[in-house]
This record gives C-alpha cells, sequence and structure tokens, in this order.
C-alpha cells in the first residue's frame, strides 16, 4: 500500500535547537535519516518542504525533491496546504505529514497513519494513539489525551485527563479508571488534501486557543479525525541536545 505522498516540513530555526534538521547523527543530517524512514515504505511522492535554504540545499544534495515554502506559516499543517496547492494534489490524495525530527520513526507507523484515512472516505484527518499505564501521565497536562468513539474516530482532545471517572477520581488520583482505555495522543497526522484546501480558510477557534491544541480546530469545524491505536509509542525524537547523543546511539545500534 503505497498510495499516498509524505511530506516532511523542515524549519531551521528552533528555540532550543537551532538548525535542528541539519543536526549530524550518524554520519548524516537528521533530515536524511527522516528522509530515508519516508523512502522504506516505497512512497513516490516524498517531498521536503522548507523555507530556509540550507535546508534546502542538504535536501538536494541527498536527492530529495524539495519545496520551497513561505517564512510566515504558524505550523506545519499551512505548509503542508502549500506544498499541496504548488503541487497540485488532487483534493482526494492522502498526505502524511512527517516530522524533521523523527529519524527513528517506524515505517509501520507511516503506513498505519495514510490506511487510516486511505480506509475511511469520511476522515478529513489521522492521528495515532496509545493506552497510557501510568497514573503520572494521565494526569500530566504536558501528555496530551483523546476520547475515541466505537469507530476509533476522535470525539474530544485535552491535556487534562479525559474521560473523567467521576466515582474513582474523587477517592484517589493514584490510579487511572478502570472502565475503559486512557489514550495517549501522539502527534503523527496524515491529511487529506480537501482538508488542507478548507484548513487555511479556517479561523483559529476557542478550544484551540483554550488547550493549545492544533488539531481542536478540525473538529471545531466538524472534520472527522480518525485514530489508530498503538500499543507502544515510537521511538524517540530530537527536542534537546540530550536527544541527539541518544537518538545517534540508537541509529549507530541499527545500521
Amino acid at each position: 500500500m503505497a498510495d499516498y505522498k509524505i511530506v516532511i516540513p523542515a524549519r531551521y530555526g528552533s528555540s532550543r535547537l537551532p538548525g535542528k534538521p541539519l543536526i549530524m547523527l550518524a554520519g548524516k543530517p537528521m533530515i536524511q535519516h527522516v528522509y530515508e524512514r519516508a523512502q522504506a515504505t516505497g512512497v513516490q511522492d516524498i517531498v521536503i518542504a522548507t523555507d530556509d535554504e540550507r535546508i534546502q540545499a542538504a535536501a538536494l544534495a541527498f536527492g530529495a525533491d524539495v519545496v520551497m515554502t513561505s517564512v510566515d506559516h504558524e505550523n506545519g499543517t499551512e505548509r503542508i496546504a502549500e506544498v499541496a496547492q504548488i503541487k497540485g494534489w488532487a483534493a482526494d490524495a492522502v498526505i502524511v505529514n512527517l516530522q524533521g525530527d523523527e529519524p527513528l520513526i517506524p515505517q509501520s507507523l507511516i503506513e498505519k497513519t495514510a490506511a487510516s484515512l486511505l480506509e475511511n472516505p469520511e476522515a478529513g484527518m489521522s492521528s495515532v494513539c496509545t493506552p497510557l499505564r501510568d497514573a503520572a501521565d494521565a494526569f500530566d497536562p504536558n501528555v496530551v489525551k483523546v476520547v475515541l468513539d466505537r469507530a476509533h474516530f476522535a470525539m474530544y482532545f485535552s491535556r487534562a485527563s479525559i474521560p473523567w471517572d467521576r466515582d474513582a477520581y474523587k477517592i484517589s488520583l493514584q490510579e487511572m479508571t478502570s472502565k475503559m482505555p486512557v489514550y495517549r495522543h501522539i502527534g503523527m497526522y496524515g491529511y487529506r488534501v480537501s482538508f488542507l484546501q478548507q484548513y487555511t480558510g479556517m479561523e483559529p477557534c476557542a478550544l484551540e486557543t483554550t488547550e493549545s491544541l492544533e488539531q481542536l480546530r478540525a473538529l471545531w469545524y466538524g472534520v472527522k479525525i480518525h485514530m489508530s491505536v498503538i500499543e507502544q509509542a515510537p521511538g524517540h525524537g530530537v527536542d534537546t541536545p540530550d536527544d541527539v547523543a541518544r537518538v545517534e546511539s540508537l541509529l549507530m545500534s541499527l545500521s
């Protein structure tokens, strides 16, 4: 199954790690590792989307297709929407957003994100979640939770602990509810181009700004998000200097 496209948004600016996509890991820039993960899927249309000429030059050097995008985008979704427009991709085309700082992302997760949309034509977006097993995570506002309906469409995302077990949680916050799974949202997204065409005209909504969660904009406007449930979270991304050494060690062990 390779009837989809992959876009890798890559920005040079980062408050904690400037130039992050070009950090060398096991002899290659990080963005190249991500690109090679995308290539392993067999997908033909793989695009690196950037607004920085240094990233463009590095990507062209290892043979990637690069699209230069506006410097004014607020998020990766807007950048990918511009790529879809520039490329003239059909409204029913499916795109997986592969983050440029995830050099250890499993091929299976990319494929699952795409399949979630390809198999659910009523969905405009797809994403991924995993069951939480630690009560500390369930009540941590930095861990985003999602509640699903019976068909695995997202009902709501929140930094709060949802679903809230009224009877159990009034007694203790040391254990999660046993009535149903508590899911952690993993920020891996798939988009239908028709959704991206709408997205550029969608104003930010109150839910999105309150929770600081971009995906709530889609739900606010009635877009369905299909969620794939995976048993284990994917490998480390690169956000801090400490992550660099950890991820490089893991990449070396895989080579």
